[in-house]
């Protein structure tokens, strides 16, 4: 198997390691992975692309590349420029922090697995949540290690192969759990955290200048019962099978005044 791996915290990330080694189980000893992952640190530029302003690709290995660029960068550089024929898999991640609920939204990790769903290939994206149960551990990343490939090989095994329309893709979240805590796998949908939502906050530089940060809520919320967060923070692997299609299907025949 031929497989393609990103990530959003950069080249040189522990989550990116901990993804070679299951993109590596997964490919077999006749397989191949390729990593093209960002030069620097991309969290929150969701599925941006840098449509205006070209990019360097350096290679920094035999199949090891960075980019200067956002994860769909990557991605788009890693088919059309790295390699000779299409990946069979792309992965993006494994990220430090969850894409539960609202962060699927902004999560460049998610944008590398949107651009290669749109591009045909499947993909998948992994998270890693963290929490209490997993943050003073040696390795934190120890559940998705321990439990990464299981739940891709079955994800693989249970895609459709024929999709008409836009691809599925598909939302990895590992619970912040010790790798033996984790109950099982929950296919569930995207949640909602209440309350829960990125702000601004402002500070004052030595020089007088006014900065705004930006800042997230508590990811210790829960969401709705049998959805991302919530199983998640029961000790549970999600699993959210998404699509690039934003149309709000449910109001379609409710709305239908507004068409003239």
């Amino acid at each position: 198997m031929r497989i393609l791996i990103t990530n959003d915290d950069g080249i040189s990330a522990p989550g990116l390691h901990v993804l070679e080694k299951i993109a590596n189980d997964i490919a077999g000893p006749t397989g191949t992975v390729w990593t093209v992952a960002p030069a620097f640190e991309q969290s929150g530029v969701a599925h941006c692309i840098n449509y205006t302003r070209p990019f360097m690709v350096q290679k920094i290995g035999p199949t090891r590349f960075a980019v200067e660029g956002s994860p769909a960068d990557c991605v788009l550089a890693g088919l059309y420029e790295v390699m000779d024929t299409p990946p069979d898999l792309i992965l993006s991640g494994v990220n430090r922090g969850n894409n539960s609920a609202e962060n699927a939204l902004y999560s460049g990790t998610l944008g590398g697995a949107l651009e290669g769903a749109l591009q045909g290939v499947l993909s998948i994206a992994l998270s890693q949540y963290f929490g209490p149960g997993n943050r003073d551990l040696e390795d934190p990343f120890e559940a998705s290690v321990t439990h990464g490939k299981a739940v891709i090989e079955r994800i693989i095994a249970n895609t459709p192969k024929d999709q008409p329309g836009y691809q599925l893709f598909y939302n990895v979240n590992v619970p912040p759990v010790a790798a033996a805590d984790v109950k099982g796998t929950a296919l569930v949908p995207q949640g909602l955290r209440p309350g829960v939502g990125f702000h601004t906050e402002p500070t004052t530089s030595p020089s007088g200048r006014r900065f705004l940060f930006i800042k997230g809520g508590n990811q210790q919320v829960p969401t709705a019962p049998d959805t991302d967060a919530a199983v998640n923070l029961d000790g549970y692997i999600s699993v959210t099978p998404m699509r690039a299609d934003l149309t709000a299907h449910d109001m379609l025949d409710s709305l239908r005044a507004i068409a003239t």
